[in-house]
């Protein structure tokens, strides 16, 4: 089985274009946008067991701010390199959350997130931990891209996901996407864009593009799979201060 597969993801050329974005304040929030050049907004990346070791000091001294590991896949799966790689980032001084890829056809939402948060998911406010993350795309391991699921049955696995992670760590998860993915498989929903923050998956393009229903603005932006940091390439929609306060919550 491919682990770490993410189908929808093409090489592309990064293009950093000056863009009006959406401030956060530590909650999560909006504030009034206000333009700040993509070269401006804290440099960060994603990692899973593809990546084996990680070099923790070459990343920081290429610009790491931020890193997302993936700890977990459906109800079983754990990431063999997650602790040097989730603890590594953390002593080298780069703030560090984990993420879950979900397969919601095989398990509920809440037995994936019980799974997710006993290996590695788990947040505390130390401001160097962000909130745990929910990597939901297509389906990598059949073609059936929604995972055989309704529009409204995906809805509720994603919400069990959420309340399950609220209900154990105190934070909801950032929910990783595509715009494409996440209007075709849960219907454009909008039940999640006003407490759960966007990591919005987007290449070939200078700057985020549409968005997905209910959200105006993203908080992470994964704009490409590879670069000078180890896995894909990430912005942060704010300044490093706004970043510190939003992993400490």
């Amino acid at each position: 089985m491919a682990r770490d597969h993410k189908p929808f993801r093409r090489r592309a050329r990064v293009i950093a274009a000056s863009a009006t974005v959406a401030a956060l304040t530590a909650g999560g929030t909006a504030l009034a946008g206000f333009p700040v050049s993509a070269a401006s907004k804290p440099k960060g990346h994603d990692v899973s067991s593809h990546q084996k070791n990680v070099n923790w000091q070459s990343a920081k001294a290429k610009g790491a701010r931020f890193v997302y590991v993936k700890a977990t896949e459906s109800h079983t799966y754990r990431n063999p390199y997650f602790s040097q790689q989730y603890n590594g980032a953390r002593d080298t001084g780069i703030i560090r959350g984990a993420y879950h890829f979900a397969v919601p056809n095989k398990s509920s939402g809440t037995a994936q997130a019980a799974h997710f948060v006993r290996n590695g998911g788990a947040w505390r406010a130390d401001g160097w931990t962000l909130p745990p993350a929910l990597d939901i795309e297509y389906n990598p391991y059949g073609k059936k891209k929604c995972y055989g699921l309704s529009k409204a049955k995906m809805v509720s696995w994603i919400k069990a996901f959420s309340a399950e992670v609220k209900r154990e760590t105190g934070r909801r998860p950032v929910i990783y996407t595509t715009t494409h993915w996440w209007n075709t498989c849960t219907g454009g929903s909008r039940a999640f864009a006003t407490n759960h923050s966007l990591w919005l998956a987007r290449y070939d393009s200078a700057d985020a593009g549409t968005l997905p229903a209910g959200w105006s603005f993203w908080t992470f932006w994964q704009y490409d799979n590879s670069g000078t940091l180890p896995g894909d390439q990430n912005l942060f929609n704010g300044s490093l201060t706004q970043l510190k306060k939003f992993a400490k919550g």
